[in-house]
């Protein structure tokens, strides 16, 4: 958003609160109107043209209904050579929805294809979905009226064709951008990057969230039927005492099914064999105090794992 504002057709550009300020910046795009919608709208240059606009950024504000007055001060500007920087606070969400609807009043364009002819100028455009609900509304309801009025109040083409011209590089432009991943339309998959800012943040949010709530989940519900079969049949051959070591403690239904599993499993498959206890199993609670006492007061587990097969259990997918 501090990278200047952006050009988006003839003599229309889009910017922040800060370029409206900069007056190099104001001077090299040769500005001479300025359209300022944000909650703080006022005058900041007295060599400017001005249209003040007190609007929120929020879902349920009415941007539509200044739809029309934003068009007549855009369009009488251009039409005389002027250059027009239409600006909110960040330049994302307001001044795209006006110059989106601009765009769409004085050309064939769809409110979608409007969109991505801003946002190949400006590739941080994200209005909020109350302003893309209000565009879509205006597409089916005003949009042929707004055209004809435009067109008897100034009926002048001398934009037509320049416009027409410049809207189909800019949606060369917007496929060319998407295509090589420097764009998006507002639908970032997990761990790609986002020139919002806003998809990659909020995907992984929801991620994170949906993972905590499975493994919440996985913790305090019961085991599975087949989960519980394959623990009752292995403590029926191979019953250890119940002061048994500690660290297999996860054959027990406390843990999560997918230790509860592997674990048993592998220990029905080693039920002949005779198998000793890991040194140092992972996630274990404490050892237990009988382990500490030295030979003499060792519990002999006749169920555990050997060192080498421990490491193979943790070597097989489905296992943390």
């Amino acid at each position: 958003m501090g990278n200047g504002m952006n050009k988006v057709l003839p003599g229309l550009y889009v910017g922040n609160y800060r370029d409206s300020k900069d007056a190099t910046q104001l001077s090299k795009h040769s500005i001479t109107h300025i359209l300022a919608i944000h909650d703080t709208a006022r005058r900041i240059h007295s060599d400017k043209h001005y249209l003040c606009v007190m609007a929120s950024d929020t879902p349920d504000q009415n941007l539509s209904q200044y739809f029309s007055l934003c068009n007549d001060f855009i369009h009488a500007a251009r039409l005389r050579d002027g250059n027009v920087l239409i600006h909110c606070l960040a330049g994302m969400s307001r001044s795209v929805t006006v110059a989106v609807a601009y765009i769409m009043s004085v050309t064939t364009l769809n409110s979608k294809d409007a969109l991505k002819v801003v946002r190949a100028g400006r590739n941080v455009a994200n209005p909020n979905l109350g302003f893309i609900k209000q565009l879509e509304e205006f597409e089916c309801v005003r949009l042929l009226e707004e055209r004809r009025r435009l067109k008897e109040r100034y009926p002048s083409l001398a934009l037509v064709y320049k416009d027409q011209e410049q809207c189909a590089l800019m949606l060369n432009n917007f496929e060319e951008l998407l295509q090589s991943r420097s764009i998006c339309e507002g639908n970032c998959a997990f761990g790609e990057p986002c020139p919002t800012g806003l998809c990659r943040s909020a995907t992984q949010r929801s991620a994170r969230r949906k993972s905590a709530h499975r493994a919440q989940s996985e913790m305090h519900r019961s085991p599975s039927t087949s989960s519980t079969k394959s623990i009752t049949s292995t403590r029926s051959v191979n019953r250890r005492p119940s002061s048994g070591p500690a660290g297999l403690r996860s054959l027990g239904s406390s843990a999560p099914p997918s230790r509860s599993n592997s674990r048993a499993d592998l220990a029905s498959g080693f039920a002949g064999g005779t198998l000793t206890a890991p040194s140092t199993p992972q996630s274990s609670p404490p050892v237990s105090p009988l382990r500490q006492r030295g030979a003499q007061g060792r519990v002999q587990v006749p169920l555990a794992l050997k060192e080498d097969d421990f490491d193979d259990l943790y070597r097989q997918p489905g296992v943390d």
